[in-house]
């Protein structure tokens, strides 16, 4: 279910007057935030952030296509690194058995 519209995007306070502090420094640096479910508002556009993974801090420039998403959303958790090398190997092996010719039995020489 969505949030209520009366209420507004939700945005972490904190994070607010980080924004607000760095909009006034001529030489910004990126803000670290661990508020994956603040939502992007317009004030954001143009500022860099710092946003934590549950390892590491993803850096993400904001930009207008971005508002009203989630920070959390450019900050993906998990990373697929492939499937398993049995499953490689067990793929590698089927294909060539499937490729190969049949060889062809003498049926017709039947020992009487």
């Amino acid at each position: 279910m969505a949030r209520s519209v009366w209420k507004g995007p939700f945005v972490d306070p904190s994070l607010l007057k980080k924004v607000e502090k760095q909009k006034s420094q001529s030489n910004p640096a990126p803000i670290k935030t661990w508020s994956r479910k603040s939502t992007i508002i317009p004030e954001f556009i143009g500022i860099s952030f710092l946003i934590y993974n549950g390892k590491k801090f993803i850096p993400i420039k904001i930009s207008e296509e971005m508002v009203g998403h989630k920070l959390g959303e450019f900050s993906p958790t998990r990373q697929f690194h492939g499937h398993t090398p049995a499953d490689k190997k067990a793929a590698a092996a089927a294909k060539p058995s499937a490729a190969a010719p049949k060889a062809k039995t003498g049926g017709s020489s039947a020992k009487k």
